[in-house]
């Protein structure tokens, strides 16, 4: 066994048998997402870089505290990338970016990151090396339980190593901007989505909607051609997209609360107080608001969807949309048989958890 995962085990272990709480960290570029960490520090970084890499299968294996930018920069020597499009938010590492489950602009058109993830290496609660999955698309018999781990933010264990399907940068890129209104963007966005076309990206924004397009040179230029817009010229299409990813775009600052709704994307504009930002094809809207949890999660809910408190406010109401009972009870079994002593992460996602 490695010494630093040896070290883990023992560090694991010892926490068990005292009753005490660990924090999971690699970077701590996601440390604000979730109720605040608890617990003595298992820091990741010291166990870092890539164990497999095969361009002609897609797929890259890393382990967990490898930098977020040097495992990207590995891909791009071969013309590939991770297409989820982690946010950084800034030092990330790919365990903590598989931990926290984000994903950026091109998800509407790509899948989310658990789409990506092949396999996993954990250890668990009881200070156990587990393997699960694989390095090939087609490895799964039954529960897919590396996927749990993606968006547990560290609450069920420790990743030692993941196993990604990566992807072909694309050929060609446009991004078009078009003037209209929330309602407008929604409708087009709905309808362009049941077509035929390369879109990767969308972002609606203070009266303006903002798409990329993506793919073959031929197939991004008909597709220009047909929706119209102004085309972002140079590197402004690749820089909107950055901000919109890393959350620098001018929407994205100041103190007010940051909420994230996700929404069936045919879903109306809500009726709630606040600035509003949409990406993903309609299908994720951010609200900028001061009005109650209450309020929120209740036009929410009404829609067809849920909201996350994202950034800042008050987060005594939970940071996450409560579970109905059903929900909860899989969710509290999954951390028994994880982590039965509560040693991972604790009331980072809900209070009893």
């Amino acid at each position: 066994m490695d010494g630093t995962i040896a070290g883990w085990v023992e560090q694991i272990r010892q926490a068990g048998a005292e009753g005490a709480a660990l924090e999971i960290r690699g970077g701590g570029s996601k440390r604000f997402y979730g109720q605040a960490p608890q617990g003595k520090l298992l820091d990741t970084r010291g166990y870092s870089g890539v164990v497999a890499y095969e361009p002609t299968e897609l797929v890259i294996t890393a382990r967990s505290g490898t930098p977020l930018d040097e495992l990207e920069a590995v891909l791009a020597e071969k013309g590939q990338f991770l297409a989820f499009e982690p946010p950084h938010f800034g030092a990330a590492t790919i365990g903590g970016s598989v931990a926290a489950g984000l994903s950026g602009p091109r998800r509407q058109a790509v899948g989310a990151a658990r789409d990506f993830l092949l396999g996993v290496q954990v250890i668990d609660g009881r200070g156990e090396l587990l393997t699960f999955g694989g390095q090939v698309m087609k490895n799964v018999a039954g529960y897919d339980v590396a996927r749990l781990m993606c968006g547990s933010l560290g609450t069920l264990a420790v990743l030692a190593e993941v196993s990604l399907k990566v992807l072909p940068q694309p050929v060609a890129e446009a991004s078009l901007r078009f003037e209209m209104d929330q309602a407008t963007a929604l409708r087009r966005l709905n309808e362009w989505g049941g077509q035929p076309l390369p879109i990767s990206a969308s972002f609606w924004c203070q009266g303006v909607l903002t798409v990329r397009l993506s793919g073959a040179r031929a197939a991004v230029e008909a597709a220009s051609s047909r929706l119209g817009g102004e085309i972002l010229e140079g590197g402004e299409g690749g820089a909107l997209w950055l901000a919109v990813r890393e959350q620098q775009h001018p929407f994205f600052a100041g103190e007010t609360p940051l909420w994230r709704l996700s929404l069936p994307s045919d879903a109306p504009v809500l009726a709630l107080a606040g600035e509003a930002a949409v990406e993903w094809g309609g299908a994720e809207r951010w609200l900028r608001a001061t009005a109650a949890a209450s309020e929120i999660r209740a036009a929410a809910s009404a829609a067809g969807g849920h909201a996350t408190l994202f950034r800042g406010g008050d987060k005594a109401a939970g940071v996450f949309q409560p579970l109905a009972g059903p929900l909860a009870t899989i969710h509290k079994r999954l951390k028994q048989s994880f982590d039965p002593a509560a040693v991972f992460g604790r009331g980072r996602l809900y209070p009893d958890l």
